[in-house]
Parts: structure tokens; C-alpha cells; sequence
């Protein structure tokens, strides 16, 4: 019951708004017996109908093609000096960054989890001296320690992101949002490190 008085007392507000609001822009105009004709009035509602789905359209398609940066990648990340694993370990799995924290014998490499094929999640499966130390379980690339394929169809060795060492506390940064495509591993890639 109450809802049908709450609709018929939206309807007759709603009424009377509109009189008044019809009358007051005929009298800004000059005369109040000026008035549209049908004709008129159907091809202006029309127009403001399609012009308001449009306008909502091209509102939810900016809304679907704007980025939406949730959680920790594409930013910077600290993982603290006790966390580092040591050289030649498994190396440490940051799901959030995604990416592997290696420590070759040539210093740290931050190895994107993605596989440069086709874009599956890379996971570790070890030994640290296996040629296939990471292996994508969906076409079946094989990287070593360092991330050089050394099997499969990956066209690349896998990608690496930019580390830096903090030297008073020995903490790392990994740059998720800079990461580096190469075609062979080089010593310069690779961070020193000593704690």
C-alpha cells in the first residue's frame, strides 16, 4: 500500500514540476501561448533519447577501455635483504609482482612470470642447475636458471624487470613496470648483490 502512494504522490509531483517548469520556459521566451506541435515535440523527444544512449554508450565504452590498475604490478616493490634467496637457491616467487627473484653467480635478476610465447604463467619447477629449472606447463618452453629458453617454442629467453639494491639495508627494489625483452643473457642484466 505504501509503495502505490509513494508512486502516485512521485507521479503528481512529478506532474506539477513539469507544468511548472513548461510554463516558465514559455514565459522566457515572451509568449505562454506558444506551444510545439506534435511533430515538434516527437522529434525532440527522439533526438534527446538517442542522444542520452549514446552519451551512456560512449560513457561505458571509456569506462571499459580505461585502465584499472589493481594490486602491485606495474609498480615498485621492496623485498627485504632476508627474503633475497641465497646464490645458486630456488629463487623467490613475488605472486603480486609477478615475477621470480633469481641470485645467479652474477647478481640478482628479477625473471617476469610470463612466458614470452604466448603469455601462460611460467612456474618454477628446479633444480637450480636443470636446463628446464622453469617450464610453461601449457606449450612446453623450458628456461634455465637465468631464464634462457633452452627449449620449446618460445621465441625469447624470458623477459626481466629492472633491480636496484638499497646498500645500507641491503633491500631490493624490483621496477614491475619496467620490464626488458632480450635475445641472449649478458652479465650486465643482472644486479650485483652482496649481504
Amino acid at each position: 500500500m505504501f509503495m502505490i502512494l509513494r508512486t502516485m504522490f512521485g507521479l503528481v509531483v512529478g506532474w506539477i514540476a513539469s507544468a511548472l517548469f513548461g510554463l516558465l520556459g514559455r514565459h522566457s521566451q515572451g509568449s505562454l501561448a506558444v506551444r510545439p506541435d506534435r511533430r515538434q515535440f516527437l522529434r525532440n523527444a527522439a533526438l534527446g533519447a538517442v542522444g542520452s544512449v549514446l552519451a551512456l554508450t560512449g560513457a561505458g565504452f571509456g569506462l571499459l577501455l580505461w585502465p584499472n590498475k589493481t594490486g602491485a604490478f606495474g609498480s615498485e616493490l621492496t623485498v627485504r635483504a632476508e627474503d633475497v634467496p641465497p646464490v645458486g637457491a630456488p629463487p623467490l616467487r613475488n605472486i603480486q609482482g609477478k615475477f621470480f627473484l633469481v641470485h645467479a653467480d652474477d647478481g640478482l635478476l628479477a625473471l617476469y612470470t610470463k612466458c614470452p610465447h604466448l603469455g601462460c604463467t611460467v612456474p618454477w619447477v628446479g633444480p637450480p642447475d636443470s636446463p628446464q629449472a622453469f617450464q610453461c606447463p601449457c606449450h612446453g618452453s623450458m628456461y634455465d636458471y637465468v631464464g634462457l629458453r633452452t627449449g620449446g617454442p618460445a621465441p625469447r629467453p624470458m623477459d626481466y624487470m629492472t633491480v636496484r639494491v638499497d646498500e645500507a639495508t641491503g633491500n631490493v627494489t624490483v621496477d614491475t613496470g619496467d620490464i626488458n625483452e632480450r635475445l641472449d643473457y649478458s652479465p650486465e642484466q643482472a644486479t650485483p648483490y652482496s649481504a
